[in-house]
């Protein structure tokens, strides 16, 4: 049975836990090459033996999407190995979450740099190697956060701005035959969701619980709804859908 990303190479920023990890296992078993980057190189050994096991054929490199010689460095190494690169996963990120008036320099600083530059790096780096092939697929990991959210004047920013990106992108390099689309996740259960109900002292559990209960379909997401939209905007089909952000929430967003 062939999948829709056979002979496909993709590279995912941020690969190796959470939402990046599992855009990464679906896309290898619907047929792609998979590349992931992440600065972390204890998760990215933990992921490379995990999916070593499953049978996955992954190239897992340490780099720091914020640092340009870094990107262009293991962008080149994944073409270099497997020949290709057709769709691009900006996922990486963090967070530094606090209100306003306690908001520290670094606390905006990291959180801009590593999403908002760290989409640049990845973005300027693939592009030209999509343009040259005239295909590609370009998915930019945004939020609901961008809609506001009390304590994450950083976060909401960035994940507004890589919007403006995903639609100027899509403006830019649509007659190259790459889309450009972002997916923002609503309520997704990961390591990042763990931090933050520490951060506000609440057991994990019950800040699941209060948040499936604001949730119209009942349930709080999992990295798997987000894969699964990321999957469809990275599909060669969905070839005119291009600068569009699908909010991924188990509800309506306004």
């Amino acid at each position: 049975m062939n999948g829709r990303f056979d002979n496909r190479v993709a590279f995912i920023t941020g690969g190796s836990r959470g939402i990046g990890k599992s855009i990464a296992e679906t896309f290898a078993k619907e047929g792609a090459k998979i590349a992931i980057i992440d600065i972390n190189e204890e998760a990215l050994a933990e992921v490379r033996s995990e999916f070593q096991e499953k049978g996955i054929d992954i190239l897992a490199i340490q780099a720091n999407v914020v640092k340009t010689d870094e990107v262009e460095a293991a962008m080149e190494q994944v073409i270099a190995g497997y020949g290709s690169l057709d769709i691009l996963v900006n996922n990486a990120g963090i967070i530094r979450d606090n209100l306003l008036f306690k908001m520290s320099d670094s606390d905006w600083d990291q959180v801009i740099d590593v999403h908002l530059k760290g989409a640049f790096n990845t973005t300027r780096a693939a592009q030209k190697h999509m343009v040259q092939q005239k295909y590609g697929r370009i998915i930019n990991i945004s939020s609901t956060s961008a809609l506001g959210n009390p304590g994450q004047a950083n976060y909401s920013t960035v994940k507004a701005g890589l919007q403006g990106l995903t639609k100027t992108l899509a403006k830019e390099l649509g007659k190259f035959g790459i889309t450009t689309n972002a997916v923002a996740p609503g309520f997704i259960e990961t390591d990042m969701t763990k931090a933050t109900a520490a951060r506000m002292g609440v057991p994990f559990e019950d800040f699941l619980k209060g948040a499936a209960s604001r949730i119209p379909v009942g349930r709080t997401g999992m990295p798997d709804d987000i894969a699964n939209a990321v999957a469809f905007f990275a599909d060669e089909k969905s070839s005119f859908v291009n600068g569009q952000v699908l909010y991924v929430a188990g509800g309506p967003t306004n």
